[in-house]
């Protein structure tokens, strides 16, 4: 079997797996996988069908590339544009350790398919300003 079969096989494989996510965004008030919600299981399931996960980084973008551990060149990879976690107070390396995180939770979310909140659409619009009154002017 190649590489797209084998990877259609681990995500069925990993949809019937129960999985809870135990990442909480208190801000928008939604749930999200964390890399120890689903890795494991990932894990297992692609030593079952013959898969092999690596995830590599350049300056701009971020790769998981799944091989077939049956056949030699037979591989899929998934990318991203790269931009590094900008978060306050803390040392660069740990910018980066976030970073990679990240990235390896959303590029294994992509090519497994798993589901996650759509933030965007869960967030309310931003309020309006209120208009404001003037007396005695006219707007151009």
């Amino acid at each position: 079997m190649n590489v797209f079969g084998k990877l259609q096989k681990a995500r069925v494989q990993l949809h019937n797996t129960p999985l809870n996510k135990s990442g909480k965004n208190n801000f928008a008030k939604f749930n999200y996988f964390e890399l120890a919600d689903f890795m494991p299981s990932v894990t297992d399931i692609f030593n079952d069908v013959g898969l092999c996960g690596v995830v590599s980084f350049t300056n701009d973008t971020a790769y998981l590339t799944v091989h077939n551990t049956e056949k030699e060149n037979d591989f899929v990879t998934f990318t991203s544009p790269l931009v590094i976690a900008s978060m306050d107070r803390i040392q660069a390396i740990q910018s980066l350790g976030a970073t990679h995180t990240y990235y390896r939770r959303y590029l294994y979310l992509m090519a497994l398919d798993l589901v996650e909140n759509d933030v965007v659409d869960a967030v309310e619009p931003p309020i309006k300003p209120q208009e404001t009154k003037q007396i005695g002017r006219a707007h151009v």
